[in-house]
């Protein structure tokens, strides 16, 4: 009689990896970055969109510096916060680009930051800027949204293509309709981009947005305006006394919600 055993069904490979353990992927990518924030007691983030295609030379160049600029004021800022506690880390689809100088910055500053990468055909490996602990790669990109809104305080848009749409107006999509059970500041960086790209008063001239839409988010041109707006906001929505001894009587942040 033979005592050799079939492996367990969570160890074949075979099942998995195939269309019955799909569920159980899906899953993974929530439970796994859920465990490893958690001990790294991440609580909130600052998250920066924008194009993977704009470098440190090239047409859109300074959005590159400015980006890396802004996301090392907000470090220093946040690191700064009394007591001290790990808040407002920036956080990033963890590519090249835009990606690549806010979390370039945040490192610069001396401080943690998040990449959320996915596995794509061309254009997106990790850059080396990320917290280690906090590099986290996706194979679904709704898990990875799920990410960027679950922790998010803010969200500062640089110009990008069609990824950076998509992750903006989802989000932007959510807090319109108040599926958001927090507040979150919405900054579009790059007036003149933006308003070439997007022709937000039409959309409310034809009907399909109302006016009180065009309040959900700003724009701004340069770090220290984007560090202007932000500042408040958060000092009024985050870091009032009794919002502060909240946060940290968490014990993870599994009490966080969208």
């Amino acid at each position: 009689m033979s005592d050799q055993r079939t492996p367990l069904a969570y160890k074949r490979e075979g099942f998995i990896d195939g269309w019955s353990g799909r569920s159980l992927r899906i899953l993974s990518e929530y439970l796994e970055p859920l465990d490893r924030l958690g001990r790294e007691k991440i609580r909130d983030t600052i998250v920066f969109f924008g194009s993977a295609r704009i470098q440190e030379t090239g047409p859109l160049e300074r959005y590159y510096y400015e980006a890396r600029e802004l996301a090392r004021l907000i470090t220093r800022w946040s690191d700064a916060l009394e007591p001290p506690t790990r808040r407002f880390v920036v956080c990033t689809g963890g590519g090249p680009g835009i990606m690549e100088a806010a979390n370039r910055g945040a490192a610069e500053a001396g401080g943690k930051t998040i990449g959320f990468n996915i596995a794509l055909p061309f254009e997106q490996a990790p850059n080396p800027y990320i917290t280690q602990e906090l590099n986290f790669e996706f194979h679904y990109f709704f898990m990875r949204k799920f990410w960027f809104a679950y922790l998010a305080k803010a969200l500062i848009v640089f110009p990008g293509g069609f990824g950076t749409l998509d992750e903006f107006t989802e989000i932007l999509t959510l807090a319109q309709t108040q599926k958001l059970e927090k507040r979150i500041q919405i900054l579009l960086y790059g007036t003149e981009f933006w308003r070439e790209i997007f022709n937000f008063e039409a959309m409310v001239r034809h009907g399909v947005i109302s006016s009180s839409d065009l309040n959900l988010f700003e724009f701004v041109d340069s770090p220290a305006a984007a560090l202007a707006r932000l500042k408040p906001f958060l000092e009024e929505h985050y870091l009032q006394p009794h919002q502060v001894r909240a946060a940290e009587e968490l014990p993870d942040i599994a009490k966080s919600r969208i």
